[in-house]
């Protein structure tokens, strides 16, 4: 454009220019923040546990395993959990690659990527939808708990954590309050796409005394059959007479057992002479932490930790200036003897 029509109207530039200005600085205050620009390739992660099996196992499950074993023993069954899952991904619409991991906790993560530039929203579909279709390859301990599918989300917003100075709570506790009171207020903030707990949840726990059970004949699956027999949410449905003026009763129960003493009382066989054997005759049974290889302390304290993880497209900065908010909050009311401590933060990085 020939410069003469601006130098010849100067008043019009002049409007040009504060426009041009007074959108830049409403620019300023509505554009996301992030640490990092939006460049890297779209990811879905796909997420299975196999309680118990260690980390050969998990990778001989998704990676090569069929839909039926004939004859195979129990060591081939348990070991049928990650290949399946990555053959069935294979090939999804606009995938590049795929990378998978597998703990000795039974845990296994796959990581898609796809091209840049595609939808993660429908990413995340076509993946399930794979999954969906090798489900019943895997085995039924792992599709119990259930495959997760979801965005990955890499950009770390704040990492925090729950701890005793006075060493007056322990990690068990800490971690039950975080998962309770903490972690749901988190996850309703707007741009927070995940919270990770560095911990277990608080669970029931069977110590079975290998003693007692061989005294009885007794293995650890009989345990977990007893378990899926007794411990059960059922449809009592009611009961009456056929009749004009009969009344009909509506039968309750009271469902699955929540307490360490209803759980020992359990009733595990017969023995001779009309008694019978009892959970708490042949185990311990307590609450406690779900899994016992998470270990977490702040300045040599229990403490339970969290890492916040951001939601695509959100602005990085109100983000944590809301989780701040939450934490500040939430602090008013912690038990007397604990306190929360940010140890990493990315505003620091953004504005350093």
């Amino acid at each position: 454009m020939n410069l003469r029509f601006f130098i010849d109207r100067p008043v019009f530039s002049g409007v040009i220019s504060v426009v041009i200005v007074l959108l830049g600085m409403i620019s300023m205050f509505s554009l996301p923040v992030e640490q990092y620009p939006d460049i890297a390739p779209p990811t879905i992660n796909v997420f299975a546990t196999y309680p118990g099996a260690n980390a050969e196992t998990v990778q001989k499950a998704a990676i090569n395993v069929f839909a039926t074993y004939p004859g195979a023993n129990a060591e081939t069954v348990q070991k049928a959990v990650i290949t399946p899952l990555e053959e069935a991904i294979n090939g999804v619409e606009d995938m590049t690659y795929m990378t998978s991991t597998a703990s000795n906790t039974g845990d296994a993560s796959i990581n898609i990527y796809f091209k840049q530039g595609t939808n993660a929203d429908m990413a995340a579909v076509n993946v399930q939808n794979r999954v969906n279709g090798a489900l019943s390859q895997l085995p039924a301990e792992a599709t119990k708990t259930g495959v997760t599918t979801e965005k990955q989300q890499n950009a770390e917003l704040m990492t925090f954590a729950l701890y005793s100075p006075d060493d007056r709570f322990d990690q068990t506790f800490l971690n039950n309050y975080v998962k309770i009171n903490v972690e749901p207020r988190l996850k309703r903030i707007s741009g927070v796409g995940k919270a990770q707990m560095f911990g277990s949840n608080y669970s029931m726990r069977l110590w079975l005394r290998p003693d007692k059970m061989a005294q009885y004949g007794l293995i650890p699956d009989d345990i977990s059959a007893v378990l899926a027999r007794q411990n059960i949410e059922a449809a009592t449905g009611s009961f009456g007479a056929n009749h004009p003026t009969a009344n009909e009763y509506t039968m309750k129960y009271r469902g699955r057992l929540s307490g360490a003493e209803e759980f020992g009382e359990l009733v595990i066989k017969s023995l001779p002479g009309g008694n019978v054997l009892r959970l708490k005759e042949v185990a311990d049974v307590e609450l406690g932490d779900e899994y016992y290889n998470y270990s977490s302390e702040v300045n040599g304290h229990p403490a339970a930790m969290m890492l916040i993880n951001q939601k695509a497209g959100s602005n990085a900065s109100s983000t944590i200036k809301e989780i701040h908010e939450v934490l500040d909050d939430l602090s008013r009311d912690l038990p007397e003897g604990t306190e929360f401590v940010v140890l990493t933060d990315t505003n620091k990085f953004l504005y350093a």
